[in-house]
């Protein structure tokens, strides 16, 4: 079966022998590879993955234009990337063109790390602008060990910026609410504009109940996802495998929702 993980991350060069053991340390999770796109794509191509997404992510205002440049210079082959902003930035919509203009495939937000809370009306006119220019967002949604005691994209808050921006095409990561299932089936399942993927989900869901959510939401709106380099292409698959899923919902997750909603052709 085609493999296409939507969720992975790599730093530059220079900066992953710092950057992954400090992540490390905070989520308390050990890591695979060294945190570089070299290392990711040896990975990916160990896995048997026939494409990835890299989603990008800029912490602070100054970081978009790097970052942004980096995840273009990371776009090659069989690799694709996600750019980002810093929302409260003064030129984040501006960034937002440049990121369309660099032919990234959307925009990356992990509102721990960013400092935002993702209903904060303030923000809003990044995801205005983000639906016009037809590009999706993947936000991280639920709980992130960086900030434990304070979840800055509830699903039920995810599901209200879905209601009130019907266009903007939203991707939940970790299943739309890591460690907060109970509240992705209340609040998320069932609706239109909000795409799921199954980044790290072994961390916090059993096969069955990863399995009766994406049958409630859809097989048709979930993506498959590692989250590497915190999690595996093989230990996540495994995970689906038990889920009682059948081969067509399978190949759907697996790789037809990606070829389909990023108009990309995947060969073994």
């Amino acid at each position: 079966m085609l493999i296409f993980d939507m969720h992975t991350h790599c730093f530059p060069d220079a900066l992953a022998p710092k950057a992954l053991p400090r992540l490390a340390e905070i989520s308390r999770c050990a890591y695979h590879g060294d945190g570089t796109y070299g290392s990711l794509c040896e990975e990916a191509a160990a896995a048997g993955c026939a494409g990835f997404m890299i989603l990008h992510i800029a912490t602070k205002p100054s970081q978009m234009t790097s970052v942004n440049n980096f995840a273009a210079a990371c776009q090659k082959g069989n690799a694709y990337c996600f750019g980002s902003v810093y929302p409260t930035a003064e030129n984040a919509v501006d960034e937002l063109h440049r990121i369309k203009a660099l032919g990234l495939k959307g925009v990356k937000f992990h509102p721990d790390y960013q400092e935002f809370f993702v209903d904060d009306p303030a923000v809003f006119p990044i995801y205005e602008a983000a639906a016009a220019l037809g590009l999706p967002v993947v936000f991280h949604a639920g709980r992130d060990p960086y900030s434990p005691e304070v979840v800055h994209c509830t699903p039920k808050m995810l599901a209200e910026i879905a209601g009130r921006f019907p266009a903007l095409q939203i991707i939940g990561a970790h299943m739309g609410g890591m460690e907060m299932d109970a509240d992705v089936e209340r609040y998320v399942i069932g609706k239109p504009n909000i795409l799921l993927d199954t980044a790290f989900a072994t961390r916090s869901l059993t096969p069955e109940r990863c399995g009766t959510l994406i049958r409630k939401h859809g097989a048709d709106k979930v993506f498959f996802a590692t989250d590497f380099p915190w999690s595996t292409v093989s230990a996540e698959y495994a995970l689906l495998r038990q889920a009682g899923l059948s081969e067509a919902e399978l190949e759907m997750i697996c790789h037809g929702n990606a070829e389909r909603f990023f108009g990309i052709t995947l060969s073994a």
